[in-house]
């Protein structure tokens, strides 16, 4: 995938995750089967998909709350795969995350400057730092008041909980964030405001964005690049504009054309026949040639590669691949 070398801040290389069933006929869940791109440094790399398909676990993975089953995660080069010690907690200060559910992800026995001086404690940073005035900082960035320092989570509202998770996340100056649904419980006026955020905080501090959402319209909005996952692949990739003026795999163009439109640019929904395969027992071939209204006898049997077919545009399919 060609980024020059300096651009990248974070490549995942053959990216495989695997959970083993509890029992032998559940078989082994393929939540991520061999994904592979590249983060440029400044940029928000949107991830979409049904829900299932393995989004946010690669979402995890790429910062080590996970580890992959096969194949590898680099940071500026490096395999955080091979870190331990002060080596991974040094990484951990680089990627961070913030969780889809505010309300799950807070302390309820903490309140909001307990939470967010809960990271300069663990990499011992209390003393090297005025930690209060580097949370009143926080607080500022998102848009909170000081009174709010003595709040618990369950005096806040779902918008300023998700707030206090972005304000933590940002503690320790990460360069990259794992945005895994960072919405989605949100209500619609109030995610508004969360993406307004976020895309001023990304400006002024220099963020880079691993977006995960499963709403094509909030991708839409913040994303420089697209990715479209299914059942734990990766089935295209591209700049958000050239995919949405040209996508080239089925499943993309019946996802896209699920978003809302009037006028000229109205289309015919694209509905797709059948249930998503289940991720322990994935079809033979092209895993989406179950419901694929395109497919043909070889999606059946043969993985297609994930190819560039233009400049920066990757797709899996077996229709546009190059006759040898």
């Amino acid at each position: 995938m060609a980024a020059e070398q300096n651009d990248v801040l974070m490549r995942a290389d053959h990216v495989k995750v695997y959970f083993k069933g509890r029992t032998k006929q559940s078989g082994t869940v393929k939540a991520v089967d061999d994904i592979s791109f590249e983060i440029r440094k400044g940029e928000t790399f949107g991830v979409v998909g049904e829900s299932g398909c393995g989004k946010s676990t690669l979402g995890r993975t790429l910062i080590r709350l996970l580890k992959p089953t096969e194949g590898s995660v680099y940071l500026h080069g490096e395999d955080i795969g091979t870190l331990r010690g002060d080596a991974l907690k040094q990484m951990r200060k680089k990627a961070q995350i913030i969780f889809q559910d505010p309300s799950a992800c807070l302390n309820p026995r903490r309140t909001v400057r307990q939470i967010l001086m809960e990271p300069f404690e663990i990499h011992g940073m209390t003393k090297q730092i005025d930690v209060d005035a580097r949370i009143r900082e926080l607080l500022q960035l998102v848009g909170m008041d000081e009174y709010h320092l003595s709040r618990y989570p369950h005096e806040l509202s779902g918008g300023q909980k998700q707030r206090i998770g972005i304000a933590r996340a940002l503690a320790l100056e990460p360069e990259i964030i794992i945005c895994d649904e960072a919405v989605s419980a949100l209500d619609v006026s109030v995610q508004a405001q969360v993406l307004n955020l976020l895309q001023e905080l990304k400006q002024k501090l220099g963020l880079t964005y691993f977006f995960i959402s499963h709403n094509l319209n909030v991708v839409y909005q913040v994303s420089d690049r697209v990715g479209v996952m299914y059942l734990g692949r990766m089935m295209e990739l591209a700049d958000y504009d050239q995919l949405y003026e040209k996508r080239y795999h089925p499943y993309t163009e019946a996802l896209l054309s699920a978003i809302p439109q009037v006028g000229h640019n109205a289309g015919e929904r694209i509905r797709l026949e059948g249930e998503v395969p289940s991720p322990s027992n994935p079809p033979s071939g092209c895993c989406f040639h179950t419901r694929c209204p395109k497919a043909c006898s070889r999606c059946q049997q043969e993985v297609p590669a994930f190819r560039e077919v233009e400049k920066g545009h990757f797709v899996a399919c077996h229709l546009y691949e190059k006759e040898n």
